[in-house]
């Protein structure tokens, strides 16, 4: 029996990375092969450890990945939600593989529509939080977000590449970003936690360990009898929970005021100044990004870490971003 022929992105990466753990540590794992894109020879070598097929390349490299695309059963693509080149170019090798043997192939990807510059953020600046809440089970409603928003362009290639019945296709939505950090970095560095407006948007939030449990269920789902939703109904939002920009910057306060570098724990609006300095003129930390994961639970889905332990795990990640320094770009797990 053939081995199943999977094709992954970002390995190396947060999402790439708790992905590939999954898949090393998947009872099936014998009957994977699988080719990881890599940057470079030094991380290939690395991944060749691990009896993985590490090709060393980038986005930019369009032929190498229509190539690779072509061979691949599943692609699991968790880098880069804007790069249309580079979807097109996959879907392109997906196709290429569908007219050969006649097998529609499934493809995986990051949708990119929750985070503060996604599809479902609205402009609210902090000012004000919003009773809209998505609902991955109702694609009606995601068909209404208009098609200029940010990433639009490389969801509808996909979804349509799925209507053409070359590639069944899954989006995976979570609110994980460097939202935390970015916030711990900037108040340890005003003295104070900071926030956008009055901080009354709320976000739903998300553990990146859920989430790669969320990409192996649908992975397990494609693999069995079941038909999970694809195309247009092939979005999964990873959320178990919400929080507000104040709460999670009175909680960065009180860590800060517990370990001495700053004297207040109530956080304070970024002046202009400020939003420009630290987050390049964007208000996008002040929008409003709320879904419910009512697909992604319906295929059996069950994420285990809530609000109450993102905010319990503001004191690690406050003392991380000390003990590596303010400039490193480590990604919360939230």
């Amino acid at each position: 029996m053939s081995k199943i022929q999977i094709f992954t992105t970002g390995a190396t990466g947060y999402i790439g990375g708790s992905i590939l753990d999954r898949l090393l540590a998947h009872p099936d794992r014998p009957a994977f092969e699988i080719t990881t894109l890599v940057r470079s020879e030094e991380k290939a070598r690395a991944l060749k450890f691990f009896g993985l097929r590490p090709v060393v390349g980038s986005f930019q490299d369009l032929s190498l990945l229509e190539g690779l695309a072509a061979d691949a059963d599943i692609i699991f693509d968790a880098v880069d939600a804007d790069n249309l080149e580079a979807a097109r170019a996959m879907l392109r090798g997906l196709k290429k593989r569908h007219q050969a043997i006649g097998k529609a192939a499934v493809f995986i990807h990051t949708a990119n529509i929750q985070s503060g510059t996604g599809l479902l953020a609205d402009n609210a600046a902090g000012m004000y939080a919003t009773d809209k809440i998505w609902n991955d089970a109702d694609a009606n409603d995601i068909e209404t977000l208009p098609d200029s928003a940010p990433h639009r362009d490389v969801d509808l290639a996909i979804i349509d590449a799925d209507r053409q019945g070359f590639v069944k296709t899954a989006g995976i939505s979570n609110n994980r970003s460097i939202q935390i950090p970015s916030l711990i970095r900037t108040a340890l560095d005003r003295r104070r936690a900071g926030m956008v407006g009055k901080g009354l948007n709320i976000w739903s939030n998300v553990h990146i360990d859920d989430v790669a449990d969320l990409y192996m269920n649908i992975f397990n789902a494609v693999n069995s009898d079941r038909q999970p939703g694809h195309g247009r109904e092939g979005y999964y939002f990873g959320e178990n929970g919400e929080h507000t920009l104040y709460d999670v910057g009175k909680g960065i306060g009180n860590v800060l005021v517990e370990l001495g570098e700053c004297t207040s724990a109530e956080p304070t609006s970024f002046a202009r100044e400020e939003i420009d300095r630290y987050f390049g003129g964007s208000t996008s930390l002040g929008s409003n990004s709320r879904c419910r994961g009512n697909r992604s639970r319906a295929i059996g889905w069950r994420p285990k870490m809530t609000s109450t332990d993102l905010f319990a795990s503001l004191s690690r990640e406050v003392e991380e971003v000390m003990r590596r320094g303010q400039n490193n770009g480590r990604l919360s797990s939230f």
